[in-house]
């Protein structure tokens, strides 16, 4: 019966339920978390390990809201094909507890169990969760054999939860005694799109977009910011990874802009509008040495606008508006050298002045020092010289013209 259900609710609102993800109308992009490969190069990690008869139990804030839900999953970079005992979907409450009444088995297909092949990703079946705008889901995952290294997100300034067994409806946290800052096979949430308008804004970036020195589970990184300015209206979704660059791949850094964009950002349901803020790390990693963000070679302005123009066509071919963001400050960070400044001034020049983007939000303007252009405004410095504080992810956020998007 419930297979039955969920078609005909499909039928009714427009909707294909595939076993990939599509920009199909019907559903909408609330959230998503850029798939890479987890490492312990920063310490360690559940994911390099995987997963055995353990419950991975992740907590979201969704931008938009809808009357159904439907849940991503990434097995990007599994070597083996990923088995999901179950899954579920819910609405959080403190922790890993959720609230009882809440709780929908994830089906795939129909059925409970799934799996997920080698270098692929799956989206469920759609679920029966009325969701509001920037309320919190939590999503479940039942992992009964072994898994194998786990594709996720290293950095996810977010609490997860673990617990052995089988624990995937509890509504309790009393199972849940381990935590990691790391999410795990979850790439996606998306809501029905009663009306479709193709309005969803992608957030593109690295750790300063991903949310680094924000406060860990406060949702104040920069597009959560924005997505509460523009509640009910577009939903904004983060496709950050931590040490990105523009240019190359990196084993800890996750895949090269270039590459991984036309899944990450142009593959999100209803995608209208990217914000592309991106380059700071081709800059500084040259002058960086650590192992896993080789190769690190010295990037030049050229070059870089090079990559921001093959961006720009991938969007424009597929109907998408790109809105450049300009380099943010870093005078007194790891990596900062006066030949580096150099190379993001004359960047930022270009952002601001070549005309090839569809819009153009200033970023540094927003959060430089006056006393010191180079540099972050100390009371929106999170301490490193290079990532924002919230209240300078809020001043981000407020940098932004909404009718650009």
């Amino acid at each position: 019966m419930k297979k039955i259900a969920a078609v005909l609710l499909a039928a009714v609102l427009g909707a294909v339920l595939t076993p990939v993800a599509s920009a199909h109308p019907g559903w909408a992009a609330t959230w998503t978390a850029s798939p890479q490969e987890l490492t312990d190069a920063f310490g360690p990690n559940w994911g390099s390990q995987g997963f055995d008869n353990h419950t991975v139990r992740q907590v979201v804030r969704i931008s938009g809201g809808g009357p159904a839900v439907r849940v991503r999953l990434s097995n990007a970079h599994g070597s083996t094909p990923l088995r999901v005992a179950g899954a579920t979907v819910a609405r959080s409450a403190e922790g890993a507890a959720v609230r009882p009444g809440s709780v929908r088995h994830l089906t795939f297909g129909g059925h409970r169990s799934t799996t997920v092949r080698t270098g692929g990703e799956l989206v469920s079946d759609v679920a029966f969760l009325p969701v509001e705008p920037l309320q919190r889901v939590t999503v479940t995952l039942y992992l009964a054999g072994k898994t194998g290294p786990a594709t996720g997100h290293l950095f996810a300034d977010a609490t997860s939860y673990r617990a052995s067994g089988d624990h995937r409806a509890d509504t309790s946290a009393a199972a849940f005694g381990e935590q990691s800052e790391s999410w795990f096979y979850l790439s996606g949430v998306e809501t029905v799109d009663r009306t479709p308008r193709r309005d969803v804004v992608v957030a593109f970036g690295d750790s300063i977009t991903e949310g680094a020195g924000s406060t860990v589970d406060g949702d104040n990184r920069y597009p959560d910011e924005l997505a509460e300015r523009l509640r009910g209206t577009k939903n904004v979704v983060n496709a950050g990874i931590g040490g990105n660059r523009v240019l190359n791949d990196s084993a800890c850094f996750g895949e090269k802009g270039t590459a991984r964009f036309a899944r990450d950002a142009l593959g999100q349901p209803d995608v209208r509008t990217v914000i592309l803020l991106e380059g700071i790390n081709d800059i500084g990693f040259s002058n960086f040495p650590i192992d896993c963000a080789k190769p690190d070679p010295v990037v030049t302005a050229a070059e870089l606008v090079a990559g921001y123009r093959t961006l720009i066509r991938q969007a424009h071919a597929k109907g998408v508006r790109v809105v450049g963001a300009t380099l943010l400050p870093y005078k007194g960070a790891l990596y900062y050298t006066e030949a580096g400044e150099a190379v993001r001034d004359e960047v930022n020049t270009w952002i601001r002045t070549s005309g090839e983007f569809d819009a153009v939000v200033d970023f540094d303007r927003a959060t430089a020092d006056p006393a010191d252009p180079d540099a972050l405004l100390p009371a929106y410095d999170s301490g490193d010289k290079l990532h924002p504080n919230d209240a300078g992810y809020r001043a981000m956020a407020h940098a932004i013209d909404l009718s650009v998007l």
